[in-house]
């Protein structure tokens, strides 16, 4: 199978490379730099990608987009994490109606922000999507991708939560302070954290790729999601560390602005579609997941 991923040289975009390498298919990523390497593709957004070089494809990946956790989101950061997404995915769709040859399938990301602040709701992929800033741009996000059924293309949209891994993602900025013996839970720690796996995110996606019956919204997250202060109990544990020292919800929203109040909110989401649609976690319990990244 010849695979174009977007994002691909990113957290997860570079570990579903190397998977999908390992399991015998070609795969080409976009860079925004000239390059002649027939593994990369050279796309710079809003441009479209030339009809021919889409149609050698038999299926895209779209994780395009910056970095949501990492900083106060300024104005210009907003942009930038809409934009990447948005706007991207809209080229993208443009570039894929232009095609005479359309991929089969496309599996594009998204985030569990589409849902917004929910308590202690258990949430599936039928609750409708929140109003705050990252729920609007999940939802633009995937109507753009969506429009891909209408050309044919079996379309797959992945709602990611905290993936764990190792060399980056949230996880890495989440060991710090516990490094340094000062780790705890945010504000009250009660808000709910729904994460997954590195290797289940890959692994639902090369099991999105090879099964025709996979289309529409999916959950990557465990089926086990935990509040703040159960993960950062697990997380101390796995470093050897104590989990004391809770960050005020206070300072948190004075340093982070609106990124801080994400921070201490959450979903307590379900992935009732994954499992329907036959995929077995791996990685189904925090304790284990930390485990198999940390050490």
């Amino acid at each position: 199978m010849n695979v174009l991923i977007t994002g691909g040289s990113g957290f997860v975009g570079s570990a579903l490379r190397r998977e999908l390498r390992a399991a015998g298919h070609d795969v080409a990523i976009t860079t925004r730099r000239d390059s002649d390497s027939p593994d990369e593709l050279t796309w710079n957004p809003p441009s479209l990608i030339p009809p021919k070089k889409i149609s050698t494809f038999d299926s895209i990946i779209n994780l395009a987009g910056d970095a949501v956790y990492s900083g106060r989101w300024t104005r210009a950061k907003k942009e930038r994490i809409r934009s990447s997404r948005v706007n991207t995915t809209y080229s993208l769709i443009e570039s894929i109606k232009n095609a005479d040859v359309k991929p089969t399938v496309l599996i594009s990301a998204s985030a569990i922000g589409f849902y917004g602040p929910h308590g202690d709701e258990e949430i599936t992929e039928h609750v409708m999507p929140g109003t705050d800033f990252l729920a609007s741009v999940c939802k633009d996000w995937e109507s753009e991708a969506l429009k891909a059924e209408e050309f044919g293309v079996r379309t797959v949209i992945i709602r990611l939560g905290i993936v764990l891994g190792t060399n980056g993602g949230a996880l890495q900025q989440m060991i710090t302070p516990f490094k340094a013996f000062v780790g705890g839970p945010l504000g009250s720690g009660r808000q709910w954290m729904s994460w997954v796996h590195l290797e289940d995110t890959t692994g639902f996606i090369m099991y999105a790729l090879e099964k025709e019956k996979v289309s529409g919204i999916y959950n990557m997250t465990a089926p086990n999601p935990v509040t703040n202060k159960e993960f950062s109990t697990a997380l101390g544990k796995a470093l050897n560390r104590p989990s004391l020292f809770p960050v005020p919800a206070c300072i948190l929203k004075a340093a982070l602005g609106e990124f801080g109040h994400v921070l201490l909110t959450g979903q307590r989401c379900l992935p009732e579609r994954v499992l329907t649609a036959g995929y077995s976690f791996k990685y189904p319990l925090l304790d284990e997941a930390l485990t198999s990244v940390l050490q």
